[in-house]
């Protein structure tokens, strides 16, 4: 191991811990291949999630849905390979989970030993109690999902804000406290109000994660396609663009076809 890689200090759930208690924001982005994780990893990022949404970004299905674990999996493996300092969480997809608990602890397995992950993310509440209790007792760290699911799209029927009506926002709470109490170390919240959110992130003790949860939690997570700008399609009110990459890339492209086609590349210089 090179010294420059020695002194990079790997980031943990037990550092997650730690940043919440000094009030530190936690930041976290999807990832999904060697390349941009290792850009992403490089610039600081705590938390980079292999997620599900791979399905939509990258193999441009309409819900996450259809992806397998196999590919969860083989997207995993680059992310590993290139990070060397942030947490690597992976989503179990859907239907590698929901089945029984015999059938998530096999699933989470497979994903740590595999891709050599840190930890896996789960959706639900107290319907995934029996899995999330098994795979934690394997010695894999969990981290839950909460609100707008969307592995359960079709349930909902909408991607529309979560938890607005009380018994929504009750349950989803009280799902909230059991999923500390099982012992997760985190929990995502996707899509619902910022007051809920930020009830849940002063009434829980392990680092609550936001999407579209407003900024009372205790971090905040994208999806990497859309805060590039790579992606032009998908303008939620809680997306914020930091680049558009879309143009930039476009432009390129443009560039490189003119130049073949009026014969300036490769120049003598590029040339052996």
């Amino acid at each position: 191991m090179s010294a420059a890689k020695s002194e990079i200090k790997r980031v943990t759930t037990h550092i997650l811990q730690e940043m919440k208690e000094r009030g530190e924001k936690i930041s976290m982005l999807t990832s999904y291949d060697f390349s941009m994780a290792k850009i992403i990893d490089a610039a600081g990022v705590d938390v980079l999630l292999v997620g599900d949404s791979a399905s939509n970004v990258m193999a441009g299905h309409e819900t996450t849905l259809p992806i397998t674990l196999d590919q969860m999996i083989y997207h995993a493996t680059g992310v590993v390979r290139a990070a060397n300092r942030a947490l690597i969480v992976v989503d179990i997809p859907f239907g590698s989970y929901q089945g029984s608990s015999s059938e998530a602890l096999r699933s989470a397995i497979r994903i740590m030993k595999e891709s050599g992950a840190h930890a896996v993310k789960m959706e639900g509440g107290i319907e995934i109690r029996e899995s999330v209790i098994r795979v934690l007792s394997a010695g894999v760290p969990v981290m839950g999902h909460l609100g707008l699911t969307p592995q359960s799209i079709y349930k909902f029927g909408t991607y529309t804000v979560r938890a607005r009506e009380e018994d929504e926002a009750k349950k989803l709470m009280e799902d909230a406290k059991l999923l500390e109490e099982l012992g997760c170390f985190s929990v995502v919240l996707e899509k619902i109000p910022s007051q809920l959110a930020k009830k849940v992130a002063e009434n829980l003790k392990i680092p609550v994660i936001g999407i579209g949860a407003g900024s009372h939690v205790d971090g905040q997570v994208l999806v990497m396609h859309d805060m590039l700008g790579i992606n032009k399609d998908f303008n939620p009110r809680f997306l914020r663009r930091y680049a558009d990459l879309h143009g930039t890339i476009t432009h390129a492209v443009k560039n490189y076809i003119d130049d073949i086609k009026k014969a300036r590349f490769p120049n003598e210089h590029e040339s052996y």
